[in-house]
């Protein structure tokens, strides 16, 4: 039996691979395309200890992670990670957009290392990206 579960793994792994990596890809991407169009620069602002753009960044990749994450689970193909890891990313972008509409100076708020920004940043994020990932499970 052993021999039968273990021959079924190996020829499922090119598979396991393939979506994996794609997925591991688009969130990189996802992750870089963020950063990008945010106002802020994490990176600098993270090489200087700043806590609340680390959590704010945190969300981010969190964030685009849990959609990709169901889309994985759900996916019967490459494409269909792909247009479903675009779809997170473009959710996860207009919601930092939104708050940056309702809250004018957020992005300020966060390079100062106003926790209360972050953590309410933060956690709009995950809440839109938990929402996302619901409808993207169908």
């Amino acid at each position: 039996m052993f021999e039968m579960i273990f021959a079924s793994a190996i020829r499922a792994l090119p598979v396991f691979l393939l979506h994996m990596g794609v997925t591991l890809a688009i969130l990189l991407l996802g992750v870089l395309v963020y950063m990008w169009f945010t106002p802020h620069h994490e990176t600098r602002l993270l090489r200087e200890g700043n806590v609340a753009a680390a959590t704010s960044f945190g969300s981010a990749v969190v964030g685009l992670a849990l959609p990709l994450a169901v889309c994985l689970a759900r996916s019967v193909n490459v494409p269909d990670i792909v247009v479903w890891g675009i779809v997170a990313l473009v959710v996860q972008l207009a919601t930092f957009f939104v708050m940056s509409f309702i809250f004018k100076d957020l992005s300020n708020r966060i390079e100062n290392g106003d926790m209360a920004a972050a953590i309410t940043l933060a956690s709009t994020k995950l809440g839109v990206a938990a929402i996302n990932a619901a409808a993207i499970s169908g």
